[in-house]
C-alpha cells in the first residue's frame, strides 16, 4: 500500500498545503515502461506540461525519455534539465516566433505542425537561418476518447491538428516550402483514456493514412500517436502502475508500420500522477444543516483539477484511524467551485488532521494559481525528507 509510504511525522513540520513525490513510485513506473517499450523498440517523450518539477523530471532524463514539449518553456525546461535536443518534439497550435526560433536553435527533433500558417511561417524562419526545419503534421484522426469533453483534441471540431479533408492541400504546398522537411505525422486523440478501443481505432485510422502517404508517394520516418493513456484514480493503492503492457500491446497488435519507420508516444500523466499527492492540514469541520464539511488549507490554487473537470482523487486522512464520516471536503477559496469532493467517507476528521489528495502528481503542481493572493505550494520528495 502507498500510503505506508508517507514520512507522516516528518510532514508535521512543514507548512502546508505542498505536494509531496514518492521517487520510488516514479522510478517504478519507468521501469515499467522501459521494459514494455523496448520489446519493439518504441520511443517514449514524456509529455513536460503534466509535471516540470526538478527532481521528477531529473529521474525521467535519467531513465532515458525523450521529451513532448507544448511551449518555448517546456522546449527550454527539457534542454535545462538535460533532455537531448534530438530526443525533443515541439506541438501546439499557437507557437510564436521565439517558441520557433527556439526549436530551430536547438536541433530539435521534431515540430507537431497544426496548420498550414505555422507551416509556412516555420519555413520562413528557418529560412531566415539557413536551416531546414524537420517536421510532423498533426493530424486530426477523428476518433473520440470516450473522455471528458475538455480534453478531447482529436476530433475534427477541437482547434487542434490538420483535419484529413485538408492533407491533399498541405502535401501540394511542400515543394514551394524548401526549408522544411516532413518526416512524420502526429496524432493525439485526448487524455485520460481508459477504453482500450479508442486506441484500437486510432491504429486503424493511421493504417488508412499510412496508404493515403504512399499513393502521393511521400515517405514518413515516423509515426507519433501521442499519449493519452489514463490512470485508476479510484484505487491507487492497489493499481500504482497503469497497465503499459495492454497499451502498448494495442499498437503492436494492430498498426502497420512501414520498412525503416519508428513509432513514438507522448506519454504524462501516465508517468507521474501515481507518484504524487497534495498534502493538507484540516483547517475546521463545520456542520452545517444536513452535511458536515472538512475545509482544509488547500484549494483550487494548488489543485484545480476537481473544479475544472469535476475530477475525482482519492482523499485520505493520515492522522486518523477512527470510523468513516461522510464529509463535503472543500478548500478555503472565495469561490463555491472550491470543492474537492463532496459525500465523501473517510475516517473521521478533526481540526489539524494531515490529509493526502492522492494521484496528483500530473496537472497538480504545474497548473497551479495565485489567485486571492495566495502562495504557491512547495514541493517534497521522498528521497529528501527520508534523509532527514
Amino acid at each position: 500500500m502507498i500510503k505506508a509510504n508517507y514520512p507522516v511525522q516528518k510532514f508535521s513540520d512543514i507548512q502546508t498545503p505542498f505536494y509531496y513525490y514518492d521517487l520510488d513510485v516514479l522510478r517504478t513506473t519507468l521501469t515499467e515502461i522501459k521494459v514494455q517499450a523496448k520489446k519493439s523498440d518504441f520511443h517514449v517523450h514524456y509529455a513536460l506540461k503534466a509535471n516540470v518539477n526538478s527532481s521528477v523530471l531529473a529521474i525521467i532524463k535519467e531513465a532515458g525519455l525523450g521529451a513532448d514539449c507544448v511551449s518555448g518553456g517546456e522546449v527550454q525546461a527539457a534542454i535545462d534539465a538535460g533532455i537531448t535536443p534530438s530526443q525533443v518534439v515541439f506541438a501546439g497550435v499557437g507557437k510564436a516566433d521565439w517558441e520557433i526560433n527556439l526549436g530551430l536553435d536547438n536541433n530539435i527533433f521534431c515540430f507537431n505542425v497544426e496548420s498550414i500558417p505555422e507551416l509556412e511561417v516555420i519555413n520562413e524562419l528557418a529560412a531566415a537561418k539557413g536551416k531546414v526545419a524537420k517536421i510532423a503534421l498533426r493530424i486530426n484522426p477523428n476518433v473520440s476518447a470516450h473522455t471528458h469533453h475538455y480534453i478531447t483534441t482529436g476530433l475534427s471540431e477541437n482547434k487542434f491538428g490538420i483535419n484529413m479533408s485538408d492533407l491533399d492541400k498541405v502535401i501540394d504546398l511542400f515543394p514551394t516550402l524548401p526549408n522544411v522537411k516532413l518526416i512524420g505525422i502526429h496524432f493525439h486523440i485526448g487524455s485520460q483514456i481508459t477504453d482500450m478501443t479508442s486506441f484500437q481505432g486510432l491504429c486503424v485510422r493511421v493504417n488508412e493514412l499510412q496508404e493515403f502517404f504512399k499513393s502521393r508517394n511521400v515517405v514518413l520516418e515516423h509515426i507519433n500517436v501521442g499519449g493519452g493513456l489514463g490512470i485508476n484514480y479510484e484505487h491507487p493503492n492497489h493499481f500504482v502502475i497503469p497497465d503499459f503492457e495492454a497499451y502498448f500491446k494495442i499498437f503492436r497488435d494492430h498498426l502497420i508500420l512501414q520498412p525503416n519507420q519508428t513509432l513514438h508516444f507522448e506519454l504524462g500523466r501516465a508517468v507521474v500522477a501515481q507518484c504524487g499527492s497534495l498534502i493538507s492540514r484540516v483547517l475546521y469541520v463545520k456542520q452545517g444543516t444536513s452535511k458536515k464539511f472538512v475545509i482544509l488549507d488547500a484549494g483550487f490554487t494548488d489543485l484545480i483539477r476537481p473544479a475544472l473537470y469535476q475530477a475525482y482523487h482519492r482523499i485520505e486522512n493520515l492522522s486518523s484511524e477512527l470510523p468513516e464520516v461522510e464529509y463535503d471536503v472543500v478548500g478555503p477559496i472565495c469561490e463555491s467551485s472550491d470543492t474537492f469532493i463532496k459525500g465523501y467517507k473517510m475516517n473521521e476528521t478533526k481540526r489539524g488532521d494531515i490529509i493526502a489528495i492522492r494521484s496528483a502528481g500530473a496537472y497538480g503542481e504545474i497548473m497551479a494559481s495565485q489567485y486571492n493572493l495566495r502562495k504557491l505550494p512547495k514541493a517534497y520528495n521522498s528521497d529528501e525528507l527520508l534523509k532527514r
